[in-house]
């Protein structure tokens, strides 16, 4: 088990995950999830704090207290996304980020797609200092990596959970996914409408998924990659059809596949890159010998 929960992991793994995951903080703030800009003058009687916030007694945000919490979110995101400061910074964003949602969700609405997010901004600054380049391999890392990984497998494991607590074995049966295109479906979605035994497959290919998808935590090589693409696959169909992003849990579906082979690429690129304008500059200087 300690191998398992420590394994060795490059840290440019780390590094590269990141800038990934901070760069989707900052969009989050400024587009996915921006609505507490808005909560700062809605009436006090719609707020309804989250235990977490009534733990850390915070307050009800106020227009200023929400204007100045996105600069600091991003100010701190942008600091760790470079690499500087990974420590300082990443704690700042993950505070900034658990104060930015609680509030969020703090108005009857609870979304659990942020859920992988949040493990991830908490675990990352342990790590410390990782370059892109940096092929050591480390435990902390293997260990921040895996947490991020249960994180992921628990949001579409207990998902599962939830349905059956809510609508029992049935669930998978039952017409929620046509009630769900019916009411918010886009045109893409207006002949599977038509097609109401496609829609119990779909279902039941979820429900097992769901189920089964803490066996990515032991899975490796392509049996795991094709497991991952299977969730982006599903990702970007629930988008398509009910314009449902779960673009913070994506990010964090990252975390098992080998970043760090992006370095390698990058390298590859560039002297691909640097042999093709060698070429032009030789058949430029053939050309001018011709004249």
């Amino acid at each position: 088990m300690t191998g398992w929960f420590f394994p060795q992991v490059p840290l440019g793994r780390v590094a590269w995950l990141r800038r990934f995951v901070y760069a989707v903080v900052l969009l989050d703030v400024l587009v996915l999830t921006a609505f507490p800009i808005g909560h700062g003058d809605v009436p006090a009687e719609l707020y309804k704090p989250l235990p977490f916030r009534e733990l850390l007694h915070l307050p009800q945000p106020s227009p200023a207290y929400v204007q100045v919490l996105r600069v600091v979110v991003i100010a701190s995101a942008l600091v760790a996304m470079s690499g500087r400061l990974p420590r300082l910074a990443g704690w700042v964003c993950a505070a900034g980020m658990l104060d930015w949602l609680s509030n969020a969700y703090s108005y009857s609405k609870i979304n659990h797609d942020h859920f992988a997010l949040v493990v991830a901004l908490c675990v990352l600054p342990l790590v410390g200092r990782a370059l892109a380049s940096d092929r050591r391999t480390s435990d902390s890392a293997g260990w921040t990596l895996r947490i991020i990984q249960v994180a992921v497998v628990a949001t579409y494991f207990l998902a599962a959970i939830a349905k059956v607590l809510d609508a029992g074995w049935g669930w998978a049966s039952s017409a929620v996914l046509v009630w769900a295109l019916t009411r918010r479906g886009s045109f893409l979605s207006d002949w599977l409408v038509d097609l109401p035994w496609l829609t119990y497959v779909f279902q039941w290919i979820v429900f097992v998924a769901e189920l089964l998808s803490p066996v990515m935590l032991w899975l490796r090589g392509r049996a795991l990659y094709a497991v991952v693409v299977f969730w982006l696959g599903f990702h970007v169909s629930t988008y398509l059809l009910l314009s449902i992003h779960f673009i913070p849990t994506v990010v964090c579906l990252l975390a098992f596949l080998p970043l760090e082979r992006l370095t390698g690429l990058r390298s590859r690129i560039r002297t691909a890159r640097r042999h093709l304008s060698l070429d032009e500059n030789r058949l430029s200087g053939s050309a001018w010998s011709a004249d």
